[in-house]
């Protein structure tokens, strides 16, 4: 709308230029002479005829040779001159041409326009602005329908069970009477939950796909405005516009942002947001028939939506979307590897299984980035490397080029990392190793890539305890062998030590706590965690948690020392393996390992003395 009123505007402005130019050009046909000079072609008989303007006093002619010219005289006319004309024979004709309509009104009319043009334009402005503020009210959700299907199910890999019980919702829109004939009811509202990235978002454009009903998109923070009011407004606009069509389905995507608790955090409740979902809860309630109205919604936090819009009747079903399984993860990246050129020997099944609790927003950005350093390399295919390289990326990090080393800290690294991947290779519960570097990846200095042999749901304490012996294993490794312990450990610490409390405090791991559990701390600004109500335990009880916390640490500290002592000669070996390739993957450090195994004896000399590292970070 804008674009064209400015193109008619420029059209005006052109039409008016071009009829100055046509009126103001006049006659220049012929050559340009001084006035002496037509006096002289005169008088020697050259010129044939004249037209004298009584207005401007322009004068155009005809030599005798046919060629025109044009000159301006005097006026008024010299009567000297007219007889020279007369006698020399010129034929001499007068001009007295009248103003056009333009000529004689324009220059009037122009500014006026101007003036009339410009208060149109305001008031125009005035009205759209106007209009806008009076439309505040409406809904702002996008409306799909048949002839734009976009993405189907046949888009969406994996999550079969997900996509039968949205099909259920799309065959209902479909065809109600198979559901009228034996008296069931679809659910009003189906509430999509999981983790960001695992394709909630993905799967509600699918069902714009194979609704075959109109689709209304709208996101929770479109019903949002500075106005208390306009976003109830909003949603009943929304569902009187779903109502119109008859049958319909509306999709609010991150509908957290107005589902929160009523009445939660500090400083009391928000009156914009609470109005606006005490209106969607009074058209889910169905007091006006909303037959055929199937309403669903995408959330990753769940546990921050109001009870009131979870009961039944409203948001009947829930539908979880997990992190996809390996069958789901190969899927997913044949789909984004469909447009790609891969090269026969990458095995998309080998790198399903090497990303295990990957999104697919996370697969789709390995495949790119490995597309991505495909092209950086020169190569014209995607190789296994590329996704090696892609994977390595995403887990640990970009490797830091620019970082330089210096010896000690190298070989204080290399002693770290070759601490974690002894550790993780003897233990049998723990996670085999993938990969042991001790190039800068991201933000530390070397990194041991453990990766499971297939998907874990559950863990039991065993593979708890290797696993935080295998996070003790860098630190336990710089203490034997140089007699000190660096800041390198601060982040195996932090995992180790929190891993233990979730242990002892919500999973019933330890026997002086017996079977009873304790959640983490609510969120504030929910009004969960405030005050007093900061734990439900007793101060005697958080002492235990700290005591059975630190016993766990302390007997997997001394579990990892003997560990490492036993297999010192390994933990040399894997060592000199890191400071001379700078990465080894996981069979090469078993090799080593099982050789130190058999070859008792000291592998390397131990340095004569201890010494201090600068900065060594895991």
């Amino acid at each position: 709308m804008g674009n064209t009123r400015w193109m008619l505007w420029g059209l005006a402005f052109a039409c008016i230029v071009i009829l100055l130019l046509a009126v103001n050009q006049g006659d220049g046909s012929g050559d340009e002479i001084s006035y002496s000079k037509f006096r002289s072609e005169v008088a020697a008989g050259n010129v044939k005829e004249i037209t004298y303007d009584n207005t401007s006093a322009r004068i155009t002619g005809k030599f005798d040779n046919g060629d025109k010219f044009h000159t301006t005289g005097l006026d008024p006319f010299p009567t000297a001159d007219l007889e020279l004309l007369q006698e020399k024979k010129v034929v001499q004709k007068n001009s007295t041409p009248q103003a056009s309509f333009l000529e004689q009104w324009l220059p009037v009319l122009i500014f006026p326009l101007l003036i009339i043009g410009f208060f149109v334009f305001m008031q125009r402005r005035a009205q759209g602005q106007m209009g806008n503020i009076m439309s505040i009210g409406r809904s702002r959700a996008k409306t799909y329908s048949t002839e734009r299907p976009g993405t189907t199910f046949a888009d969406v890999a994996g999550y079969e069970g997900v996509k039968t019980e949205i099909r259920e919702v799309v065959d209902f829109l479909k065809y109600p009477e198979k559901f009228s004939q034996i008296g069931a009811r679809i659910p009003k509202g189906v509430l999509l939950v999981g983790r960001p990235g695992t394709g909630k978002t993905l799967i509600a454009r699918a069902v714009a796909g194979e609704a075959g009903v109109p689709f209304l998109s709208v996101s929770g923070s479109d019903f949002m405005e500075m106005f208390v009011g306009v976003g109830a407004s909003r949603v009943r606009d929304l569902f009187q516009s779903a109502k119109k069509m008859g049958r319909a389905i509306i999709f609010v995507d991150e509908i957290d942002s107005i589902g929160r608790k009523r009445g939660a955090g500090l400083g009391g409740g928000h009156d914009e947001r609470e109005q606006t979902l005490n209106q969607m809860l009074n058209e889910m309630d169905g007091f006006e028939a909303t037959e055929g109205i199937v309403m669903i919604a995408a959330t990753n936090r769940p546990d921050v939506l109001d009870p009131a819009l979870l009961r039944p009747g409203r948001f009947d079903r829930q539908v979880v979307v997990p992190l996809p399984e390996h069958d789901e993860r190969l899927a997913i990246l044949r789909v984004h590897a469909k447009s790609k050129r891969i090269s026969p020997d990458v095995d998309l099944a080998v790198v399903a299984r090497g990303t295990p609790g990957m999104s697919g927003a996370e697969l789709a950005n390995l495949v790119n980035e490995a597309a991505l350093h495909a092209v950086r390399r020169g190569g014209e295919m995607i190789t296994r490397d590329d996704f090696e390289y892609a994977r390595d990326r995403v887990l640990m990090g970009q490797r830091r080029e620019s970082m330089a080393l210096s010896e000690k800290e190298k070989e204080l690294t290399a002693y770290h990392e070759a601490g974690h991947a002894v550790a993780a290779t003897v233990l049998e519960e723990a996670d085999p190793v993938h990969k042991v570097t001790i190039l800068p990846m991201g933000m530390a200095l070397g990194v041991t890539q453990q990766l499971p042999q297939e998907d874990k749901h559950s863990y039991n304490q065993q593979y708890l305890d290797d696993s935080i012996v295998v996070a003790m294993g860098g630190r336990i490794a710089e203490k034997l062998v140089f007699g000190v312990v660096s800041t390198g450990a601060n982040n195996d610490l932090v995992v180790s030590t929190e891993r233990a409390r979730k242990m002892v405090r919500e999973w019933g791991m330890s026997d002086r706590i017996g079977p009873m559990a304790w959640g983490s701390q609510g969120a504030v600004f929910l009004g969960e965690d405030l005050m007093g109500n900061a734990r439900d335990y007793s101060d005697e009880t958080a002492r235990v948690i700290d005591e059975e916390v630190e016993k766990i640490l302390r007997a997997a500290e001394k579990r990892c020392e003997d560990l490492l002592t036993e297999h010192r000669n390994g933990l040399d070996l894997v060592a000199r393996g890191l400071l001379e390739h700078e990465t080894l993957d996981g069979s090469e450090v078993r090799r080593l390992v099982e050789l130190a195994a058999n070859a008792p004896g000291p592998a390397v000399p131990a340095p004569a003395a201890p010494w201090s590292p600068s900065t060594a970070e895991d």
